[in-house]
């Protein structure tokens, strides 16, 4: 029997117009869970109706990715916005996603906040908040995935949301427990041996290790993400799928984790 279970996220669908980021398809086969982008920070209808039918076709979950509204930044520098601001475009994204997930006779199973957005409300109470009465909003059957041991989760249990305690097997940390800014060198985790098996001990230990060698503990976690635009993704993505397993790692949606904790 399987000693540990976990969900392996991706972040994909954020292809937008005539120009294409990442495998979809490929590393669609290797996850349990895909974080879809919303059209904000990356995405458009055509892409976002094509990665809800591709999650379909191999049984992968679907949650929106929401993000700010910086598709030159993709997202990943941080704009001033209020709290207001961000519970709207949260809901804004949400429903943007979930028409073609109704459409295509999918359901929604969380929602993960993209890039800066995410990093804002790991530190910020405030934005993580707005992100939450979003969700709570919309639908407060839907997970809200949060970086482990951050405002994000603090938020959604404050709110009444089903949360996923998520860490970044492909991502280097800072002491802190927060994300290496990837403008560092060595921010961003290209070996797929290196990914596994930081991902074994951030499931089977509660930790990993931060970017100058200092042990980050970051405690039990539901859901380990792997970035669909990482060098290798699709390597990478397959080594966790065929390889955790062997070492006692059950996967599965986020949806078959956490409901069982709320029970």
């Amino acid at each position: 029997m399987p000693r540990y279970l976990v969900d392996l996220n991706c972040d994909l669908g954020e292809s937008f117009g005539r120009y294409k980021l990442g495998l979809d398809e490929e590393v669609m086969q290797y996850i349990t869970s895909a974080n879809i982008a919303c059209g904000f920070h990356a995405g458009d209808p055509g892409t976002m109706k094509k990665t809800i039918l591709l999650a379909r076709k191999y049984n992968v979950k679907v949650g929106a990715h929401p993000g700010l509204p910086d598709i030159l930044g993709f997202g990943r520098r941080w704009i001033e916005v209020k709290p207001s601001e961000v519970e709207e475009y949260t809901l804004y994204q949400i429903g943007a996603l979930d028409a073609f997930a109704r459409a295509a006779k999918v359901k929604l199973q969380h929602v993960k906040p993209h890039g800066a957005l995410y990093n804002k409300a790991a530190v910020n109470i405030e934005i993580a908040e707005a992100i939450a009465r979003a969700i709570a909003q919309y639908d407060d059957n839907l997970i809200l995935v949060g970086l482990a041991n951050s405002h994000l989760i603090t938020a959604g249990e404050k709110y009444g949301l089903k949360v996923a305690r998520e860490a970044f097997a492909d991502r280097a940390y800072n002491p802190d427990g927060t994300l290496t800014p990837r403008k560092i060198k060595g921010a961003v985790i290209e070996d797929p041996e290196k990914v596994l098996e930081r991902a074994v001990k951030m499931i089977t230990e509660g930790i990993t290790y931060s970017i100058d060698g200092k042990t980050v503990r970051i405690g039990e976690i539901d859901t380990i993400c792997v970035h669909g635009d990482t060098p290798g993704a699709v390597e990478i993505a397959r080594r966790l799928y065929e390889e955790l397993p062997e070492k006692g790692i059950q996967l599965k949606p986020m949806s078959n984790i956490v409901e069982k904790e709320k029970q």
